[in-house]
């Protein structure tokens, strides 16, 4: 693969070489490879299609999770996040001890504690860390998912961008099955307070337990907003919004 310099940037085929944009700039690429009937048939390609079908588990894995949590990730996640939950369930899969290789799967390695706590912490929008946001200490109940933050003052616990004139967070409480593919997802309530000097007890409450049996994950979202004329508007378009799992159990 190599990047195309100069004025002119090409755009499909020439001969064997494909021309393509794409976040990274307009790249140039050959065609080669092995033929796909060999990779399927050949003995000699065992392992890569071992790696093949582990790989397509993990990204299914890396869906259902992003699908099963839109409704709170679609206002805070950024342009790379498909590819870097794919990622990060691959090394979650790699925890996967008993079955055999080809065969691993995050539905298996996810019970482990040490599967938890990568998946713990997992940021949907790189460029708005949570961390970095907000300043004051939560709590999160694992039995009810109800998050609190308790004496916040948006003013001297939370970095706003400019232009930001009040700041929302709502939590989130799922219970996803990476083995049967159930899930079940409960938002709380949004609260939602000016940035200024007052003082605020935010307690986000979900509206009900999640059922079934899976892994416990919970997610804390900051949104920030403009006022203007009576009505807020999405800062940026949301590009200042933070969300990630604070806890998984």
């Amino acid at each position: 693969m190599a990047r195309q310099t100069g004025i002119i940037k090409l755009k499909g085929k020439i001969g064997d070489v494909s021309f393509y944009k794409t976040k990274d700039g307009h790249l140039a690429r050959e065609k080669g490879g092995v033929e796909a009937d060999r990779i399927k048939n050949d003995p000699a390609f065992a392992r890569t299609r071992e790696n093949g079908a582990e790989f397509g588990a993990s990204a299914t894995s890396g869906k259902l999770t992003r699908d099963s949590l839109r409704p709170i990730a679609r206002t805070a996640a950024d342009n790379r996040v498909v590819s870097r939950m794919t990622k990060l369930m691959s090394q979650i899969k790699n925890l996967d001890a008993t079955s055999i290789r080809g065969q691993r799967k995050v539905g298996v390695a996810i019970a482990n504690a040490t599967a938890k706590a990568l998946l713990k912490g997992f940021e949907f929008n790189k460029n708005a860390l949570l961390g970095s946001i907000l300043y004051k200490p939560y709590t999160v109940v694992p039995t009810t998912g109800v998050i609190s933050i308790p004496g916040l003052i948006p003013v001297n616990d939370v970095a706003f961008p400019v232009g930001a004139t009040h700041i929302s967070f709502t939590g989130c409480y799922a219970n996803l099955n990476y083995a049967t593919a159930l899930v079940d997802v409960k938002l709380t309530n949004v609260v939602n307070v000016p940035i200024d000097a007052a003082t605020t007890a935010v307690l986000l409450t979900p509206t009900a337990v999640p059922t079934g049996t899976g892994t416990k994950i919970y997610l804390l979202r900051v949104e920030f907003f403009q006022l203007m004329n009576g009505v807020q508007y999405s800062l940026k378009n949301g590009a200042y919004n933070a969300l990630r799992i604070i806890e998984v159990a």
